[in-house]
């Protein structure tokens, strides 16, 4: 997954400003390079999971269909914890295509990391770390 650096910025802001709650949003774009970032409100206001508030969800998903782009990845922050998928985000995780984006800001500088996470019929969970590149 290629991001813009004012997007990862971008997203690292959005993480810092909910502290001390979980951020969430959409990633968006072509193939595998982000184009557009979603800062979507987290009505959990949680510093364990997250929700996306469905209407701003709703307005994100109508706006990526009028620029031609697709959801890449879901991200969101953990505050206190590594940037890795808890229990409950593989638990949630429903989408094999799409990436999972994990801020921690756990220490002063924030780590990002991407994984898909993939379920197969048998009931097994893969989870894959996967490389970001920061453009």
């Amino acid at each position: 997954m290629k991001i813009p650096r004012n997007l990862h910025d971008k997203m690292i802001l959005h993480a810092r400003k909910e502290l001390p709650h979980e951020a969430c949003g959409y990633l968006a774009g072509q193939d595998d390079t982000v184009m557009e970032t979603y800062p979507i409100k987290n009505i959990d206001q949680s510093h364990e999971h997250f929700s996306f508030a469905p209407e701003e969800q709703f307005t994100a998903v109508k706006d990526m269909r009028q620029k031609k782009i697709v959801p890449l990845a879901v991200y969101h922050s953990h505050p206190k914890t590594p940037a890795r998928p808890s229990k409950e985000d593989i638990r949630l995780a429903y989408d094999p295509d799409i990436y999972h984006v994990i801020i921690s800001l756990a220490r002063d500088t924030p780590d990002i990391k991407a994984f898909k996470i993939d379920k197969n019929k048998t009931g097994k969970t893969r989870v894959r770390k996967e490389e970001i590149e920061i453009l």
